[in-house]
């Protein structure tokens, strides 16, 4: 998992209330099980119409073609649980998303693959918002070391977040990365395990 330590790009703004991960990507969108490809199907329903031809969606337009952060409403990410719809943000290119509330799952999911999802109060999510809608010319800087997220006026809004899913992301820690950290450990139990309950593995008994 790529690390996230300082973040300066281009913010596109999402002024939308639940959306969920079905409108995140579609269901059908979801028969494969590689994380990449799928930014094909992120936003689908908002980006075309019932022919498939392109609408005026935000992340389409030239402006916000290399935004790397998501201005959004409150409850983003509710629905059912799955973890394409990060996938499929990450997989966009989008690395920081800034509301004033996620859904539960949706933000672990976030953490677990390496974007940073930031709640802030709905004022400071306003002035972002419409500091978003500025376009290309208006980038906004997150520090996760520091917690802070400074607009393009150099206004800083300070954040929460958990110690633990703080740690992971700075170092490019997701849970494969944080059981390999214990390998020696988890060896050494197994070898104590494999002495004192050698059945355990298909052996027999020495004594």
């Amino acid at each position: 998992m790529e690390k996230f330590t300082k973040l300066t790009a281009v913010a596109a703004p999402l002024p939308m209330v639940n959306v969920d991960t079905d409108m995140i990507i579609p269901a059908r969108f979801l028969k494969t099980i590689k994380r990449t490809g799928l930014s094909e199907g992120l936003f689908y329903a908002l980006r075309h119409n019932e022919d498939g031809s392109k609408k005026d969606f935000v992340l389409d337009r030239p402006a916000y073609k290399d935004a790397k952060i998501l201005i959004v409403g409150e409850n983003f990410g509710c629905g059912s649980s799955r973890e394409h719809a990060p996938w499929a943000l990450l997989d966009a290119g989008i690395r920081c998303i800034i509301g004033p509330s996620f859904a539960d799952i949706f933000h672990n999911n976030c953490f677990k693959n390496g974007i940073l999802p930031i709640v802030l109060p709905q004022e400071q999510v306003d002035k972002l918002m419409e500091a978003a809608s500025r376009g290309a010319n208006s980038t906004i800087t997150v520090d996760l070391e520091q917690q802070t997220v400074e607009g393009p006026d150099g206004e800083v809004f300070h954040f929460e977040v958990d110690l633990w899913k703080k740690h992971c992301l700075l170092n490019g820690l997701d849970d494969i990365g944080q059981t390999l950290q214990r390998a020696e450990k988890i060896d050494s139990f197994e070898a104590r395990q494999r002495a004192s309950q050698p059945w355990l593995y298909g052996q027999a008994s020495q004594g």
